[in-house]
């Protein structure tokens, strides 16, 4: 049986981060339990926090299994100046 390849996106402004097995889209997960679920759902069963957070099976992009945030207001902060807001 081949491997799935599991991708973990960079957090998002909005939080939360992007989880695609083998190019698909399975969803966003805002922690480890949101991720575990995701991949039960395609049938990688038996899996824990740990399991994951450890496994060679994820390719963490962004930052590893303890990076679920987007960064501080300041990166924010950044993006609404570019555009032309000035209020929060």
């Amino acid at each position: 049986m081949t491997a799935l390849r599991v991708i973990v996106s960079p957090p998002s402004l909005s939080g939360g981060r992007r989880i695609r097995v083998d190019g698909t889209i399975l969803g966003l997960a805002h922690d480890l339990g949101d991720l575990v679920e995701l991949l039960r759902r395609v049938g990688l069963e038996g899996l824990d926090e740990s399991d994951v957070a450890q496994s060679g099976l994820v390719e963490w992009q962004g930052g590893g299994p303890d990076v679920w945030a987007s960064p501080p207001r300041a990166c924010l902060q950044r993006v609404i100046s570019t555009s032309g807001v000035t209020r929060w």
